[in-house]
C-alpha cells in the first residue's frame, strides 16, 4: 500500500475519533463540571467532580491532540479508560446494540488505542520524537 494513503487513512481515523469524543466532551462542559459530576456521582464514578473535570478536558483537549497527533499514545489511553467507565458503569448492563448499547465506546476505545499507537508520518509525535528514534536506533545498531 502507497505509504501516503496510510498516513491520510490514519489521519482521518484520528479526526473521526477526536470529533465524536470533542462532540461528547462539548455536552458536558455546556451541563457544567457541576451536573456532570452529578451525573457521575449517580453511576457511581469514585471523586465524580475530580473526574467530570478530568474527562471533560481529555475530551475537549485531548481531541485536539489527538487530531494533532501530539502525545497520541497519552491521549489513546485515556481514551480507552473514559470508554471503560463509560462501558463499566452504564452500557453493559444494556448489552452489545440497541438502546444504551456497548458498541460505541467499544469501537471509540480500542479504535482510539490502535490510532494512539499507529499515527502514521502526518503526526506532530512523529516530528518532534522521530530524532529521538532514530537517535536510539543508531546507538543501538552500533
Amino acid at each position: 500500500m502507497n505509504i501516503r494513503v496510510k498516513d491520510v487513512a490514519l489521519l482521518l481515523g484520528r479526526i473521526g475519533v477526536a470529533v465524536v469524543f470533542f462532540a461528547h466532551g462539548l455536552q458536558k462542559w455546556d451541563s457544567g463540571v457541576g451536573a456532570t459530576g452529578d451525573m457521575f456521582s449517580q453511576i457511581g464514578i469514585p471523586l465524580p467532580a475530580v473526574s467530570a473535570f478530568l474527562v471533560i478536558v481529555l475530551e475537549l483537549l485531548g481531541s485536539i491532540a489527538f487530531v494533532a497527533g501530539f502525545l497520541l499514545p497519552v491521549v489513546a489511553i485515556g481514551y480507552l479508560i473514559d470508554m471503560a467507565g463509560a462501558l463499566f458503569s452504564v452500557h453493559l448492563s444494556n448489552g452489545l446494540t440497541g438502546k444504551g448499547g456497548y458498541e460505541l465506546v467499544l469501537v471509540l476505545g480500542l479504535t482510539a488505542l490502535a490510532l494512539g499507537f499507529n499515527s502514521g508520518r502526518l503526526a506532530l509525535d512523529n516530528v518532534l520524537f522521530k530524532r529521538r528514534r532514530e537517535g536510539s536506533r543508531e546507538l543501538q545498531d552500533a
